[in-house]
């Protein structure tokens, strides 16, 4: 029973997270194509020059991946996410389970709940992946470099690879391989994403040479989206940044940690960052999951702050996500003896936490940092808080990644010069979405992105919709994709779902057949999105 209840919380906890001329190849060869890929390795399955220059305006263009964890395999104690994206002794070390995985998946606790149906599966990934990476397989590599190649070569162009990890995960799991210190998690990220920089240029054929380049500046990203390669930018999705936690009320960070702490994050070269995330914290309260899982979050957010969430009614339209009042014996059985959940009122879906004082010390040393602000996550009342203090300093650095903002605040985020990208969700579901914002967009001028969230357990688009034939021309039209093939596995968008980051080439061409024009429309604004995300970083760095 205890085994079934810590498997609910834990599962609750990870929902997380027209160009112009281009010069000609160099006389090495083609300068898109490795000249020291390691054998084996997955393939591309991708033909053509990716695109590069500016169209006759001088813009960028290609899509916007603003929410991506590369490396959280690093985070929550090193055993939550299995397998790496590299390795330096290649893709079979890369590429294979956790070891309590083995031999028949029946200790994976965390995916035999949200993934093995009969509580078992195949551990075995490189070369015959019989079971992962899936669409509904949450505790699997879905970045592995080749594939962050391809969806390069489908024509990303920008990545945000927010490091990511979560303390009281870590502590509670009961596989992990180092400790659970949050900013340790996230030093260790950065250093692994720098490492995987380097290990890509070696297979390209030299310093620089790879298509993964990380950057720190807007002008630098636009410059390496110019070049045709992919602008990679480090963000922060945690739970307890700087120490930021609170017990019972009381804050464990100061105002002098939390400048030390932006301080380290600038010079580490993460430009974004969420500053509160499932639990509230010293900074900011935040936006409540709803049903079982926001009951489990709140079995968290007991444990981790020694307080539960506190509703009041909501002062204006927007509202934070309704809290259950049922609770599983399960979840139940995690508290404390004689612990009960409070009752929440069905008509007050407000968080009382918004944003603290230490929270607006935390955004004011962003911006004197020109850092941008992700606000998803954030409750209502720290939203609206924040908001209200990039209004006043008229700062643009504002970013929704992954529809974890409440919508009708859209306008003021685009207002501010702030850039927004729906989750990952359905063809069709994200073109509906994305149609709810077009007249802003078109209002404001600004592009679309969106946020995989890949590598963060959330669920991904299953198999269906509108089908893809394959093989099929990239939206710019110069690159021809065939299936994805790593090993002996082939994948396929419409068998299997987007399963990992080399099939969002897919996803979007099933976007662009979807919903009639519509979806074309979308693929059109998606392709705009590298220049609108650019617009906002390079106006936040002119403040």
């Amino acid at each position: 029973m205890y085994r079934r209840a810590l498997i609910a919380l834990l599962t609750a906890l990870l929902c997380l997270i027209g160009l112009g001329s281009a010069p000609a190849a160099g006389a090495e060869g083609d300068w898109w194509e490795p000249t020291a890929r390691p054998a084996p390795d997955s393939q591309i399955n991708a033909t053509g020059e990716p695109f590069r220059g500016t169209d006759d305006q001088g813009r960028v263009r290609g899509f916007v991946d603003a929410h991506n964890h590369v490396m959280s395999n690093e985070g929550f104690g090193g055993r939550i996410i299995c397998g790496k994206p590299f390795d330096q002794a290649g893709i079979a070390e890369a590429l294979k389970d956790c070891p309590e995985h083995y031999p028949d998946g029946s200790g994976a606790l965390f995916e035999n709940l949200t993934g093995g149906a009969d509580g078992k599966h195949d551990p075995v990934g490189w070369p015959s992946f019989k079971h992962w990476p899936a669409h509904d397989s949450l505790s699997h590599q879905q970045n592995y470099y080749a594939w962050l190649e391809r969806a390069w070569r489908g024509g990303q162009r920008v990545l945000v690879n927010d490091l990511v990890t979560n303390g009281l995960l870590c502590s509670i799991y009961p596989a992990k391989d180092r400790g659970c210190d949050e900013m340790d998690a996230i030093r260790l990220e950065a250093r692994k994403s720098f490492e995987m920089q380097d290990y890509i240029d070696k297979i390209y054929g030299g310093p620089g040479k790879g298509f993964f380049r990380i950057v720190t500046d807007s002008a630098q990203a636009r410059e390496v989206i110019e070049q045709g390669k992919l602008a990679v930018v480090l963000g922060v999705e945690t739970s307890e940044p700087f120490g930021c936690k609170q017990t019972l009320g009381i804050p464990g960070c100061s105002k002098a940690d939390i400048d030390r702490g932006l301080d380290e994050l600038h010079k580490i070269g993460v430009r974004s960052m969420f500053l509160c995330h499932k639990f509230d914290n010293a900074l900011c309260g935040v936006r409540f999951d709803s049903g079982t899982t926001g009951t489990a979050v709140n079995a968290g957010q007991f444990l981790s702050t020694g307080t539960f969430w506190r509703t009041e009614k909501c002062s204006g339209s927007q509202h934070d996500n309704p809290i259950s009042n049922v609770t599983p014996k399960e979840i139940a059985d995690l508290l404390p003896p004689g612990t009960g959940f409070p009752v929440y009122p069905s008509d007050a879906q407000c968080n009382t936490r918004g944003l603290t004082r230490l929270g607006e010390h935390a955004i004011n040393g962003m911006m004197k940092r020109g850092m941008m602000l992700e606000i998803d996550h954030m409750s209502v009342k720290a939203a609206g808080r924040a908001l209200d203090l990039l209004e006043a300093a008229k700062y643009p650095g504002v970013i929704s990644s992954h529809s974890w903002m409440d919508n009708s605040w859209m306008e003021r985020l685009y207002r501010l010069g702030g850039f927004a990208a729906p989750y990952m969700n359905g063809a069709e579901h994200f073109v509906s979405e994305a149609g709810g914002t077009k007249a802003l967009r078109d209002k404001y001028g600004v592009g679309l992105g969106y946020g995989t969230d890949m590598n963060g357990v959330g669920g991904w688009p299953a198999p269906g919709g509108t089908a893809i034939t394959y093989p099929y021309r990239s939206a710019d039209g110069g690159t021809v994709l065939d299936r994805q093939q790593t090993g002996e596995r082939t994948w396929d968008v419409n068998t299997d779902g987007a399963a990992h980051a080399g099939l969002v080439p897919d996803w979007i061409e099933q976007i662009r057949l979807s919903g009639g024009g519509k979806g074309a429309e979308t693929v059109r604004d998606l392709m705009g999105g590298a220049e609108s995300y650019l617009r906002t970083w390079g106006a936040t760095e002119r403040y």
